[in-house]
């Protein structure tokens, strides 16, 4: 049997996977119905397994030498804060949750490379980690901390995206996603009466101010040539029409690209907030949270996962991305301290509309079920060809 031959055979049945994934989405360090679920698809195919309890990962193993190389595959089992939009009958059971992010689809993929390589497995041993808690929280820190990659030589992952096709993987060498870092501002100024401005500071006026300055980060203060974003998301101050606002607050993400670029924009940010309290008598409170790290492809790797579309979906359907996304994904935790490569899957049927991930309207055509399975199986068996050679 070839591999189309063996990823339709199996087809219905991860398809079933990600319809059931998708029903029951849990949210970051949650995912206990979720860990369950996995954890029954990997004892339907004999495949061993740890699981360090709730708000923990589930790491399988595939061992078909034990003297061969480890590569690692990963999926992420947690969905979204949001209330689904799809109409699909297998939409979202709970309330308020949504698999928006395709994780449903990554983790049924995996699992179907588990069964892909369950019935053939290749010189080596392959993990496949289904961790916690990737879209807030960090979970790729908790399987790191729990040693379940210890001795892991390469890992894989990989996304859906309805910005290319069905059929069409993209790898790209080098940064993949953003450095990600979120402020929080507090401005204490003193109120009044709307009629008497003069005898207030006004905390509206100031937030303002702010807000605009901040635009200039991106404009003057970073490098042009590397990608950076600066986005204020919430605001606010003030309780009444007449009532000059004694307290304003605002938070919002930087994304950089780069260090130096980073390091100059959120001392920038310092030096405007420090400026804004002296020019106006106000006291100004930054708080910076340090996000996600940038991911970055290592290069033995990007040719391995390279190599590995190329066999699962041709030349005319293998992309490189020509740059990062301003997004972030804790998949860069792995990649500093294993080598390793991020892809991304093509997920839009012909003719439908693409949605945005995190919409509540977000689905997958779920043909990109049978390539991401495939690809996964593949980069695993090239890994340890390549692996092997390099020894």
């Amino acid at each position: 049997m070839d591999r189309w031959q063996a990823v339709e055979a199996i087809f219905p049945h991860v398809m079933e996977l990600r319809r059931s994934f998708h029903r029951h989405p849990e949210l970051a360090f949650e995912e206990v119905e979720t860990a369950r679920m996995v954890m029954a698809e990997l004892r339907r195919l004999g495949v061993p397994y740890e699981y360090t309890g709730p708000g923990g990962g589930v790491v399988g193993h595939i061992v078909g030498d034990d003297e061969g190389p480890v590569v690692a595959l990963r999926a992420e089992m947690d969905a979204l804060p949001a209330e689904e939009k799809t109409d699909l009958p297998f939409a979202s059971e709970n309330r308020g949750r949504m698999h928006a992010c395709g994780h449903d689809a990554h983790m049924a993929m995996l699992l179907g490379a588990a069964a892909l390589l369950k019935t053939d497995p290749p010189p080596g041993e392959v993990r496949v980690v289904f961790q916690p808690a990737e879209e807030q929280g960090g979970g790729a820190r908790v399987i790191l901390d729990s040693g379940a990659l210890a001795g892991v030589q390469a890992i894989f992952g990989g996304h859906v995206t309805h910005h290319h096709a069905t059929g069409e993987i993209m790898v790209k060498d080098g940064i993949v996603t953003a450095q990600s870092d979120i402020f929080h501002v507090r401005i204490t100024g003193s109120g009044g009466h709307g009629a008497r401005p003069h005898e207030a500071t006004d905390a509206v006026v100031i937030l303002g101010m702010l807000i605009t300055a901040l635009q200039t980060l991106v404009s003057r203060s970073a490098n042009p040539l590397h990608p950076t974003v600066v986005t204020v998301g919430r605001a606010a101050a003030g309780s009444a029409a007449n009532v000059i606002a004694e307290d304003g607050e605002m938070e919002g993400t930087i994304r950089t690209t780069d260090r130096e670029v980073r390091s100059h924009v959120l001392e920038g940010l310092r030096r405007m907030a420090g400026a804004m309290a002296e020019l106006h008598g106000a006291r100004i409170d930054l708080d910076l949270e340090e996000g996600y790290p940038p991911l970055v492809n290592t290069p033995r790797e990007t040719s391995i996962a390279r190599r590995a579309a190329l066999t699962v979906v041709g030349q005319q359907a293998t992309f490189e991305d020509e740059h990062p996304t301003l997004g972030a994904e804790d998949f860069s935790y792995y990649l500093e301290q294993v080598p390793g490569a991020y892809v991304r899957f093509g997920a839009l049927r012909k003719g439908d509309t693409p949605k945005a991930l995190h919409s509540p309207e977000f689905s997958v055509d779920e043909e990109v079920l049978k390539y991401g399975a495939l690809w996964f199986e593949e980069v695993a068996r090239e890994t340890m060809r390549d692996l092997r050679g390099k020894a």
